[in-house]
């Protein structure tokens, strides 16, 4: 596979991850029953679930399409590509982790996460403006619209559970 193409992908399963990472922690934060240990836990299995699906996803689709050729080469480029689903996890379970040792409450850690990472999808999505060729405005429009349509998704996420 062409490696712009593996690096796209890569970063579609860390915009996905991100999404769904706020939907968990914001989800979190409103429950109030979850102590840092239980939303470590949460986190945690939220990522390795995401991770662990996403490589049975496309192992079967590659076996579907392709059948045993070159399946490990395929299992290299999943890892590869899914890597950023377990990297989802990292900026929560440290905010987590502080709010253990009390430098915070953990709702606050678990709705700042959720702006962190809120702040990652504008990020990305400016930069994404701006690889366009885009003017500032307009990729600073392109970033809001990113924030603000993954903060929608991961609210209705949120909702549901």
């Amino acid at each position: 596979m062409d490696h712009a193409v593996l690096i796209a992908s890569r970063l579609k399963e860390r915009l996905y991850a991100t999404i769904t990472m706020i939907a968990v922690v914001v989800g979190l934060a409103h429950s109030g029953h979850a102590g840092p240990r239980g939303a470590a836990v949460s986190v945690a299995v939220t990522a390795v679930g995401l991770w662990l699906t996403s490589i049975v996803a496309d192992g079967q689709a590659h076996r579907v399409m392709h059948g045993p050729e070159d399946s490990g080469r395929q299992l290299r480029q999943t890892l590869f590509v899914s890597s950023p689903l377990l990297l989802s996890a990292v900026g929560p379970l440290v905010l987590i982790a502080l709010s253990a040792l009390g430098a915070m409450e953990l709702r606050t850690a678990l709705l700042t996460a959720a702006g962190v990472s809120v702040g990652v999808l504008f990020a990305w999505g400016w930069y994404g403006g701006v690889r366009m060729g885009a003017h500032t405005a307009v990729a600073l429009l392109a970033g809001v619209a990113d924030a603000a349509i993954g903060t929608v998704v991961a609210l209705v996420k949120a909702a549901g559970h």
